[in-house]
């Protein structure tokens, strides 16, 4: 039986540690910030607080020690919110090792640093710790609540180093779970990141009560403009076309379940910002804070990217949802492949 750790007990990395254990060939450490979540799973064998109603196996040990953790630990997965991710790393950071295959499934870019997530990470063991670590990224279409149900989901885990994803493919997949390999790291976390800001400008378009035209337009131009940064970036254009992309878009921009769609909809109806957030109860919409970041990284590359552009502007300077919908129709025209 291996040991696997899981570091954050959000609906995403409570989900993967229900498909962890219901395989009865694994020790998952669940790692939990918060004591009710804790004390829920002991008790009950659910997470009360981020995914009621699902039955976490027993083989899940919830706990809020690093060493206990991570200790043994062959593979340790990063599932806290994107804003937390390098403070996380740096408390943490003495349990770990070279060899360990470290994964990150948070779907988020930093803020101050524009870093990706596995670039905050290896940051931060470079700098701490002196090592450079084997690690990879976990994204795609994949709802925590239709994971946890056991619903079919593929996602895809991306890495340069061949070993960690094969073994993270073999080790995560069930028939109810699949999992493809890719080595694109840079197009496969972008593509998480960035889709959660259309997401948000789905959301808008559902408050304001526009229909499906609008819906398919957004989906289409948003998946175009995430390419341009990802290819700049250096990740493939391909990608894009796969789970981590086009597939995680379409789910996020869609789904009910989405909660950067729902933020979305919420501004579209005229709601605040700070409102919305703060009726979240402690759950987090990454979209909401890559924005600025995204916005970051196109400057920086010189990449033009309208509807990220209107969304920042809704998101973090006051800006009307309508009026932000109305100057991307009223924008110059241009070829559709630009």
């Amino acid at each position: 039986m291996s040991k696997i750790a899981i570091i954050g007990a959000g609906a995403w990395g409570t989900g993967l540690s229900i498909v962890l254990g219901r395989k009865g060939t694994h020790q998952v450490q669940l790692w939990a910030h918060e004591k009710q979540v804790r004390e829920s799973i002991s008790a009950r064998r659910v997470n009360d607080l981020f995914l009621p109603g699902h039955s976490i196996p027993d083989s899940v040990v919830p706990t809020n020690d690093w060493a206990e953790a991570v200790q043994g630990a062959e593979i340790v997965v990063n599932a806290v919110p994107s804003h937390h991710c390098r403070a996380i790393f740096e408390k943490m950071h003495a349990h770990l090792t070279p060899e360990m295959f470290l994964v990150s499934a948070t779907k988020g870019l930093e803020n101050e640093t524009h870093m990706r997530m596995t670039e905050v990470i290896a940051h931060v063991l470079q700098t701490a710790r002196r090592f450079t670590p084997r690690i990879g990224a976990l994204s795609g279409p994949s709802f925590a609540m239709e994971v946890a149900r056991g619903d079919p989901t593929a996602i895809t885990i991306a890495s340069h180093d061949i070993e960690l994803a094969k073994t993270v493919q073999r080790e995560f997949s069930d028939p109810r779970f699949r999992l493809y390999t890719n080595d694109d790291v840079i197009g496969v976390e972008l593509g998480g990141a960035l889709k959660n800001i259309i997401a948000i400008a789905a959301g808008v378009c559902a408050g304001l009560e526009l229909g499906h035209n609008s819906i398919a337009a957004l989906i289409t131009r948003g998946l175009a403009e995430t390419t341009r940064l990802v290819v700049v970036c250096g990740g493939r254009a391909e990608t894009m076309s796969g789970l981590a992309g086009l597939g995680d878009l379409v789910l996020t921009c869609t789904g009910g379940l989405s909660r950067n769609r729902s933020v979305g909809v919420e501004l579209g109806r005229g709601r605040k910002l700070p409102e919305i957030i703060a009726g979240m109860h402690g759950m987090v919409a990454e979209g909401v804070f890559t924005a600025h970041a995204a916005m970051g990284l196109a400057r920086a590359r010189n990449i033009e990217m309208p509807i990220t552009e209107q969304m920042h502007a809704i998101l973090h300077q006051g800006k009307s949802p309508s009026d932000a919908i109305r100057e991307l129709m009223t924008r110059s025209a241009k070829s559709e492949r630009l």
